[in-house]
């Protein structure tokens, strides 16, 4: 039961087919090739993070995703959509969650969650209501719809964001590094809602991070870049365990800082 008591219903995936599928993706800016021959599935529910060193395509992959940047060579599909040949479909396909929020600072919270919703149809006062009510119980800040931007943390701008990409009612969520600029506690509680997102909504979602501890807590799969090449794509406990030096050298990072500051 979602706070309010409207229970959200989880989208019925059609059998068989994965909700994000890359193959053979390239793309290259002049002599500069910042992916190569990327391929992989994410399957409809999963949360999969996309990882890898500085510069090594993990934005550049994101936007090619969401329609916002067309490869030079290779197939995206999102929901079983050819996202270069159908980019406004597909975008209503999909919810994205920037790293700074993007929230319009003129607009307050209500009119931000409301404004791509607006776009695409009318809603009658009552609707819309209703609409911001419901999403913001999923990212439990019940109450703010009166509040500006600059009144929010950095935490409840993340949230409001999110509430925003939930208006749009997508099948698939991205998320650009969520839990940057946040303080520990405060990444817990992102990590928490975006795992409890896909429990309730059964939410595909997609998440680029350098967060390790965030991944291991909310992935099930991982998709590591290194210098545009997809290096490891698998599970978190095939991640852990890989003898890839880089790798073993960021999970080592990872146990360090875990033990310097537990949750």
């Amino acid at each position: 039961m979602i706070p309010g008591g409207h229970v959200e219903t989880p989208a019925e995936p059609a059998a068989d087919r994965a909700a994000v599928s890359v193959r053979g993706l390239s793309v290259q800016f002049g002599e500069n090739l910042v992916l190569r021959d990327v391929s992989f599935d994410v399957q409809p529910g999963e949360i999969m993070a996309i990882m890898g060193s500085s510069g090594g395509g993990k934005t550049t992959l994101l936007r090619c995703i969401a329609g916002l940047l067309t490869p030079t060579a290779g197939l995206v599909t999102v929901e079983g959509l050819d996202v270069a040949k159908n980019p406004e479909a597909v975008r209503r396909q999909l919810g994205l969650v920037f790293q700074r929020a993007a929230l319009f600072d003129y607009l307050d919270v209500r009119e931000n969650i409301l404004f791509g919703v607006r776009r695409q149809r009318r809603l009658s006062r009552g609707e819309a209501d209703d609409l911001v009510d419901r999403k913001l119980g999923l990212v439990a800040l019940q109450g703010s719809a009166d509040l500006m931007p600059a009144e929010l943390s950095g935490g409840m701008a993340k949230r409001v964001a999110l509430a925003r990409a939930l208006a749009m009612e997508p099948k698939v969520l991205l998320y650009d590094e969520p839990t940057s600029g946040l303080d520990p506690v405060t990444a817990y509680s992102i990590d928490q809602l975006i795992v409890q997102t896909r429990e309730r909504l059964g939410m595909t979602s997609i998440v680029v991070s350098h967060d390790v501890n965030s991944v291991f807590r909310t992935a099930e799969k991982i998709a590591f870049l290194s210098k545009g090449e997809l290096l490891f794509f698998g599970t978190i406990d095939e991640f852990r365990k890989t003898k890839d030096g880089s790798i073993v050298e960021l999970v080592r990072k990872a146990q360090a800082e875990t033990l310097q500051n537990p949750s």
